[in-house]
């Protein structure tokens, strides 16, 4: 199978090469990896130049957004940069952190999972982040989520889903609309990948309304979103992203990334989480 790997990168020196040197190891390697320079400030472009004109797999290109490092939307921008630059003849896209180091055989794993089940749309493993010297598996979402920092698609289920979102949420309504699409996501607990800069540590301070805003236009309604920012935030030991969450939905305009079937079927499918969990 074909694997195509794009990397949006912004101000990622000091962990950019490790990420590469860690996709150079696989047992299995990529058919290509795209590096797309975000207006990086520091040596990004040319830690990405230097790899590029080592390997051939590897190749970049560059694209000016905002300075400020918002969720969502500055990400998919770079994304869809890199995107453009690849041909159609793919069969798994992933799109990959800048951050990352990977055990070496996970990418063989993960094309596995695809062959294994013809019905797999979206496939990954897990982060995990040190914490007082050892590494430890991240704890912010339910085993049968992908976090949006490492996620693989078949090429039939990406296009289904109609590519990423440009906003907050993009990394969860992607599954939502997969399952939509009769895709199952599948998850492996065994291929764990170290995050060497867990998420939103620098995320600019106008971000923090943004998960609110993502539950709004993801249509989950305000019970749903009151009961999914209580879990973030008591995850997070957050008293202040609970209110911020629920003053991003409140302020939020009535602007939708999903359409009504679909959010119908969202709302649905949470529902039924919640009532099994609850042993309802």
């Amino acid at each position: 199978m074909k694997l195509f790997i794009i990397i949006p990168a912004f101000n990622e020196e000091k962990f950019l090469a490790k990420t590469l040197e860690s996709l150079l190891k696989q047992t299995l390697l990529p058919t290509q990896i795209i590096i797309v320079d975000d207006n990086s400030t520091d040596e990004t472009l040319k830690i990405a130049k230097t790899f590029t004109e080592a390997y051939e797999l590897i190749s970049y290109t560059v694209t000016n957004s905002t300075q400020d490092h918002q969720p969502g939307s500055k990400v998919i921008n770079a994304f869809q940069k890199g995107l453009t630059k690849i041909n159609s003849n793919f069969d798994i896209l992933c799109k990959f952190d800048a951050d990352l180091i990977f055990p070496d055989h996970y990418l063989e794993d993960i094309v596995k999972l695809f062959v294994k089940n013809p019905h797999c749309g979206i496939a990954g493993g897990f982060c995990s982040i040190q914490k007082n010297g050892t590494w430890q598996t991240e704890n912010l979402t339910n085993k049968d989520h992908i976090r949006g920092a490492l996620k693989a698609y078949r090429k039939e289920c990406f296009e289904d889903i109609g590519g990423l979102k440009h906003s907050m949420g993009w990394d969860t309504v992607d599954e939502l609309l997969a399952r939509y699409h009769g895709w199952e996501v599948i998850t492996d607990t065994s291929l764990v990948v170290k995050h060497l800069k867990p998420t939103g540590n620098a995320y600019h301070a106008s971000a923090k309304y943004k998960q609110g805003e993502a539950f709004k236009t993801m249509r989950y309604g305000f019970w749903l979103t009151l009961i999914a920012s209580a879990k973030l935030a008591y995850k997070k030991r957050s008293l202040s992203f609970f209110w911020n969450t629920l003053q991003g939905f409140w302020k939020a305009p009535e602007e939708y990334i999903v359409s009504e079937e679909e959010g119908n079927y969202i709302r649905q499918y949470r529902w039924r989480n919640i009532r099994k969990k609850l042993g309802l």
